[in-house]
Formats: structure tokens, sequence, C-alpha cells
């Protein structure tokens, strides 16, 4: 039984399915096993993943409902979701083990970077959202965790439900929320991920941005979220 199972949602990804599994190969923690959740690809993503991860065909749409298949067939005690345009640090594995052998802790995360070289304003962002927000909201005691580094201890996973499949955004969020009943959420510096920044090119930095605060404000406000999230899901 591994210790830690990697779940990664994918559909018609193979420009950047490699990111994540090329990290994941290079990690100097080795008792995990890779799950890669399929939504019904096009293109070569199942094929790829396959060499080196277990692939499950999802054709259910939402990323919520993949990545809770993906739980479903987990067999570690630790459950790390990625997405699959994300590439691991090659110690995050390492120290997402060392945080949950506090048996005190229900979730963590860290991190998130560009994954591509990009412009200052777009760094600057990713560091003020994933670094900044997401730290105060755990101080706050209102964890704000973002699904492309998400660490969930499995069984407070499965007590609190997993992934809301109705959500087709916020799911991360929302899960973070309710998590936080079965435990703490830890940050941790170290435990960093880079991600494609192909979200904000194709938005632009003030309407991803936007995006995603009418979405927090609609969800707290009137328990609705936005869907339109675009082909990656």
């Amino acid at each position: 039984m591994p210790e830690i199972s990697v779940i990664i949602p994918a559909l018609n990804e193979q420009k950047y399915i490699g990111n994540p599994l090329s990290g994941l190969k290079e990690q100097t923690f080795k008792d995990f096993e890779t799950i890669v959740v399929d939504g019904g690809s096009k293109d070569r993503t199942a094929s790829i993943a396959r060499k080196s991860a277990k692939v499950i065909v999802c054709r259910e749409k939402g990323v919520s409902v993949a990545r809770n298949r993906g739980a479903a067939a987990a067999k570690g005690s630790i459950l790390l979701f990625l997405d699959a345009d994300t590439r691991p640090s090659k110690d995050l594995l390492r120290i997402y083990h060392e945080i949950f052998l506090d048996k005190s802790v229900a979730c963590a995360t860290g991190p998130v970077y560009p994954l591509e070289r990009t412009k200052k304003r777009i760094r600057m962002g990713y560091s003020i959202v994933s670094v900044a927000f997401v730290k105060l909201s755990i101080l706050a005691g209102s964890p704000h965790i973002i699904g492309s580094n998400f660490a969930a201890r499995a069984s407070s996973f499965r007590k609190c439900g997993g992934f809301d499949e109705k959500l087709l955004t916020y799911e991360d969020w929302d899960l973070s929320g309710r998590i936080k009943r079965y435990g703490k959420a830890a940050y941790l510096d170290s435990a960093s991920v880079r991600t494609s920044v192909r979200r904000v090119a194709a938005w632009g930095v003030f309407g991803y941005f936007l995006f995603y605060l009418t979405n927090m404000i609609m969800y707290h406000v009137l328990r609705k979220v936005r869907s339109n999230y675009g082909e990656y899901r």
C-alpha cells in the first residue's frame, strides 16, 4: 500500500501531462502511486500517461468528479491533487509525507509558481494569491487551498465527502472549508509546484483575477459558482 496517492485530472493535455509525470519520476520520496483521471481526451493524453501512471477514464463532466474518481481508486493514506499542467518540486512528496505524521493535520499546501518564463506582474500575482492570500486564509481559520497543490489525509477527505461534484469551479476552496472540521491546515513554503500560466495568458491578468474574485463573491453570497472555466475542465 503506497503512502501517497497522486491524483491528476486531465482532458486533452498531451502537451502538458509530461510536466507532472516527469516531476514525479524525480521525487526523493518513492512510496507513492500515480493516478491520471482522463476525461475522455481526443488526443494522446491517456497513452502518454499509461507509460508511468494508472489511467482511469471518466467521461462525466467536471474536475470535481474526476478528482473524486481518482480518490476512490487511491490506496494511499495521503491524497495529493495536482493539475495536468503542474510540475512538482523534487521534494514535494517527502515534505507532505513528513507533515502528515502529525495526526492533527487534515490538509496541506504550498506555493504555486509559474511554470513558464513570464512577466513580473504575473509572477507577483501568483505569489500574492498562492502564498500571501492562502497563508492568511489559513491563519484566519478559513483555508482556501488551490487545487493544483492540494494534499489531504485520505480519511479526512472521505469523511467530508470529497469534492462537491455539483461545482465546476471553486471546488478546491469549497473542500478546504469543509475538511477543516477534521483537522488543521498546514502551509509549507518548501512544498512548491510550478503550473502553466496559459489561463492567465488567455484571459489577461485582470480577467483572470476578476474571474476568481467574482467567483468567491458568488459562492459566499449566492451559493453559486461560475461554470465557464474553459476546455481545461
